[in-house]
Order: structure tokens, then sequence, then C-alpha cells
């Protein structure tokens, strides 16, 4: 078992000599050895559960007291449900897997997935009526049903609705009347199809680089996870704790610091991380990282301030005896036999 606590205060080889970065050189803060240590004391903690061993998972009283994402962006429960039962369950025609893709994620919550297709059947574009969507979800959210995720906030666009499901739901007819599924499919990089959403109301860049990061997971987008990436608050905060202020503004060259030398880290700090099945931490993966780091050097770094200025952790960690569902986009090749 990876103890963070017990090495907080040691500042590591990087933090004296400096890391060059965009033209800058950037002097890593102790938070910075933390990512490291708190990416394998998480994976671990992954790890065993997947193989079913009982808790505790770790020594760890932060990781033990609240509740982090997987290191692995795919890991996570959310995901596992996007890939499995919405990205490659059903019809496999590229205009329907978007669609389902993207109905998923404007609410991001497998309850709201889950009331749709056990009305609905399978959810299709080519048997959608905007009337029979909002019919369900009005009923839901009159019953006192939460239709969104807090996981991060999904802004509704202004076409004309008076309810946030309803905009939604305008916002993705737009998207399928205006070609979006053949532009994206036809971008030649991940940024040209990242810029395609973009291009959507109420679709900011971090948005739009998590929803192309999904639509990714499909067979047909041929794109890898170390192309491009976009800093999100969260990670921009972590970036502060690890680098200071003098990394504003080269958020995404940091992070693919990140990805690139994430070898040499391990090693360096003596840590045991042997990535997803063999597959090494992605832009994505990182990005989430400094998300996560940012929240738990609340507790271990209080004196190391971010952006936000946020100084608690909210979300409390509640142990389950459920099965850890692993089954990951089979392009990625890293499913197994029978898997």
């Amino acid at each position: 078992m990876v103890t963070l606590l017990q090495e907080r205060r040691t500042p590591g080889a990087a933090a004296a000599a400096g890391i060059r970065i965009a033209g800058r050189v950037l002097r890593p803060t102790p938070v910075f050895d933390t990512y490291w240590r708190f990416a394998a004391a998480r994976q671990a903690v992954y790890e065993a559960r997947l193989a079913g061993k009982p808790g505790p998972w770790t020594s760890d009283p932060i990781l033990s007291k609240h509740r982090f994402t997987n290191c692995y962006r795919a890991a996570d429960r959310v995901s596992q449900v996007l890939i499995s039962d919405v990205v490659y369950d059903g019809e496999q025609e590229w205009e329907e897997v978007f669609f389902r893709t993207l109905l998923f994620k404007v609410f991001n919550k497998e309850s709201t997935w889950r009331l749709l297709t056990g009305a609905l059947g399978e959810v299709r574009w080519d048997g959608y009526d905007y009337r029979v969507f909002d019919r369900l979800l009005s009923r839901a959210f009159a019953a006192g049903q939460r239709l969104y995720s807090a996981a991060y906030i999904v802004p509704p666009p202004r076409l004309g609705e008076e309810r946030k499901h309803r905009n939604h739901l305008r916002l993705l007819e737009m998207m399928m009347t205006s070609d979006a599924p053949e532009r994206i499919l036809a971008a030649p990089t991940l940024r040209d199809a990242y810029e395609v959403l973009l291009g959507f109301p109420a679709i900011g860049p971090f948005l739009a680089y998590q929803f192309v990061i999904d639509l990714n997971y499909a067979a047909q987008m041929p794109f890898s996870e170390m192309d491009f990436v976009v800093a999100g608050p969260g990670a921009k905060d972590g970036i502060r704790k690890c680098f200071g202020a003098a990394a504003d503004g080269v958020e995404a060259e940091v992070i693919r610091y990140m990805a690139d030398t994430q070898d040499e880290h391990f090693a360096r700090l003596g840590l045991a991380f042997t990535g997803l099945r063999g597959r090494p931490l992605q832009l994505i993966d990182c990005q989430n990282l400094f998300c996560e780091v940012d929240k738990y050097a609340r507790v271990a770094h209080p004196e190391i301030t971010g952006i936000s200025g946020r100084s608690r952790i909210k979300q409390t960690f509640r142990s389950s005896s459920a099965p850890v569902p692993s089954w990951f986009p089979p392009k990625w090749g890293i499913n197994g036999a029978g898997q």
C-alpha cells in the first residue's frame, strides 16, 4: 500500500531543479510529487477492488475517507456505463452511436438513461419524437427525480424552451439536423472534431473536449487520446497547486509533460504503476488526475492554494461490494480473451 500523508512534506528532486515547459522554468511544489503518489495509490485501490480483495484497500486516511475518481477516466462507473451500455450496445451505425452518446452525456446520469431505455426500448434517432422524450423526462422531473449528474455542469442552451432538459433535446436535434455526426466523422484530427462541437450553443471548451473524448470511445472514431487536451477548471486548480502561477496559460503543455514523463517520475519516487492493463496514462487521464489532486491537496497540503480557494472535499467515500466493471473500447486491445 502507498501512504501519501507520510511523504507529503518531502519536496523531491524535481522541486529543487525546476522543470522547463513551454519555454518556462516551473518550480514544482510538494504537490507535484503528491500527484504521482496519489496516482499510484488510487490505481492500487482500483486494482484491489477489481481483484475482489476485501477492504480497506488503502492505509491513506484521505483516500479512505473521501471519494476520488479513478486514475483512468474510462474506468469510472459512468464511463463504464457509457462504453458498454450506450456506445457499444445497440445499432452501430455512426449516426445512432453519436445520438445515443450525446443524449446520455447531456444528462450524464445512469438513472436518466435507464428511464428512457426502460420506456422506449432501444433509443434511436430514426425513431426520435421530441414530444415522447419530453413527456418521459418531464414526468420524472415532476416526480422529484434528478435528471442531471452533479459531476460537471452542462449549461442549457437558449433555444426557446422553458425547461433545461427541453433545451438540451432541442440542442441534440440541432446537432443531428446540421450534420454534426458526419462532420465529426470526417474531421482529420481529434482537435478538428472538437471544433465541430465547440460551434454549438452552450458548449464551451471543456464540455466540447469531454464530449469528443466520449465520442472517441466508439469504433468509428480513429483518434488517440494523446492527440490533444483541454484543461478544465479543476485541472487548472491542480496545476496551480503543483507549479504555482507560473503555469497559468500553459496548462495543456503541463498536462502533456506529465503524460510524456510519467515513467520517469514513478521510477524516481519508487512507485509501482503498471497502467491500465499496460495502457499508460493518456492526456485525458492526466487532466483528470490534476482535478483529483486539487481535491486531495485541500487536506494534505492546506498551505498550498489553488485558484478556486476551496478548502474542503465534499464527497465522502462509501464502500461497496458491487463488482467493479472493467470493459473498454475493443480498439484499445486491453480487454483480454473472453471480455
